[in-house]
């Protein structure tokens, strides 16, 4: 109490009166400054007669506020302290944290930051929201802004632009490179958390779409390497939104009269990656989604996705009127669309990758450098599942994959590959866990 009362004696020294007494409980996105690095962190403050509660990324805090200014001490799980000095800044936070140097235990490190509020949820229950974005993201990134704070719960309508940043009037609006709608702040979302994405709608918004005539070379015999050689001329597509098909304009010879149904779905899905962690080109994947292009994030399905970052930060975008397994013409039915989705948060409950379910099947994605260690990574991502969400035991799970698994391919065209492990939900025993 005693340094709190010396800032505000130094603040009226200084010509800058103390500010008036505002409550700083609830929750608050803190962005330290690591020595030119933002690392984001949730802060939960609850007051009662100028006492501070609460915690701090899940580790317990205790403290002190009075007229704007505020000290708090945390103490970790491994007993590390870390003490904080702030004050009311307008509607955000200022202030030093003071932490132990992880590389010399006799040693301690100052370091800014600042906290923005997150908003109180809204009374009357989940909300809808509509919200048309007038920028895009390419790279699925903590450091950008977020464009909106849903809660558990809620639902948001919105667009989304085509990869090559074309809008839905067929104006350029963004760079090339499957530009992003979002971020979107999930509150109450922190590192430890799963983010269930609901989609709801997905309904292509103008009347035609893009692709190649090419064959990645994942999917190409050496033989017919020269001959392919001639490929990769754009060709444009024609949906018919209301019959439900799509066909390439102006086809002739084998191809007249060629259709095909239209079947939409998002081929970028992605929340921020964590600190220390570079962010992630929209034409990349990574363990919390991206650049996925499976074909089964459609409406109607749900994808679970691990939280790295406070309030998790949504992005979409990337969407297809159709796409075959593999995306093997390099571009799949490229087009823009209109969103709708509802979001759910899984408190307590991390994933080691993105995750899809349907009403008939559970599917685990693994994303790598080649399709062997992607069939690693999607197979244990469905053996972390049926342990984790159905209770079996590792030999339980080698029955039930020996017999009923199947393996796809959503994705060769990126500079990683992807698998998917799919499982009929109708052939598993009662999920016990969520």
């Amino acid at each position: 109490m005693l340094r709190i009362l010396l800032l505000a004696v130094a603040a009226l020294l200084l010509g800058k009166p103390a500010l008036a007494a505002t409550s700083p409980a609830g929750q608050w996105v803190l962005t330290t400054d690591r020595w030119g690095n933002p690392e984001y962190s949730t802060l939960d403050l609850a007051l009662a007669n100028g006492t501070l509660s609460g915690n701090w990324d899940g580790d317990p805090l205790e403290g002190t506020a009075w007229n704007g200014f505020l000290h708090f001490t945390v103490t970790d799980r491994q007993g590390a302290i870390y003490r904080f000095e702030a004050r009311l800044d307008g509607a955000g936070l200022r202030g030093m944290a003071d932490f132990p140097d992880n590389n010399d235990a006799s040693r301690r490190l100052r370091y800014a930051f600042t906290g923005r509020r997150v908003p109180d949820r809204p009374p009357g229950g989940p909300q809808v929201h509509q919200f048309v974005p007038t920028s895009f993201a390419n790279s699925f990134s903590a450091e950008r802004a977020p464009v909106l704070t849903v809660w558990p719960g809620d639902t948001v309508r919105t667009t989304t632009i085509d990869s090559g940043g074309i809008d839905a009037t067929g104006a350029t609006r963004a760079l090339f490179g499957n530009p992003q709608t979002g971020p979107f702040f999930i509150a109450g979302a922190r590192q430890g958390d799963t983010i269930a994405v609901h989609i709801l709608k997905l309904t292509p918004n103008r009347d035609w779409a893009d692709s190649l005539d090419t064959i990645v070379g994942r999917a190409l015999g050496s033989g017919l390497a020269a001959r392919a050689a001639d490929l990769g001329r754009p060709v444009r597509w024609r949906l018919d939104r209301a019959a439900g098909y799509a066909t390439p304009d102006g086809a002739t010879g084998r191809l007249r009269g060629y259709r095909v149904p239209l079947r939409p779905m998002l081929g970028g899905l992605a929340l921020a990656t964590g600190f220390g962690a570079p962010p992630l080109s929209t034409g990349d994947t990574g363990r919390a989604g991206g650049n996925m292009d499976f074909p089964e994030v459609i409406a109607g399905n749900t994808v679970y996705l691990p939280v790295q970052q406070p309030g998790g930060l949504l992005y979409l975008g990337d969407a297809h009127a159709l796409q075959g397994d593999g995306e093997t013409s390099q571009y799949a039915l490229e087009t823009s669309m209109d969103v709708e989705f509802s979001v759910e948060l899984i408190k307590g409950r991390s994933i080691a990758m993105p995750r899809v379910e349907s009403p008939r099947e559970i599917m685990a994605l693994g994303q790598a450098g080649s399709l062997d260690e992607a069939t690693r990574v999607a197979s244990t991502g469905m053996i972390q599942w049926l342990q984790q969400d159905y209770g079996l035991t590792l030999s339980e799970v080698a029955q039930v994959m020996g017999t009923a698994v199947r393996f796809s391919i959503p994705n060769l065209a990126g500079r990683s590959v992807g698998v998917a492990a799919r499982l009929d939900k109708s052939l598993l025993p009662e999920r016990s866990a969520k």
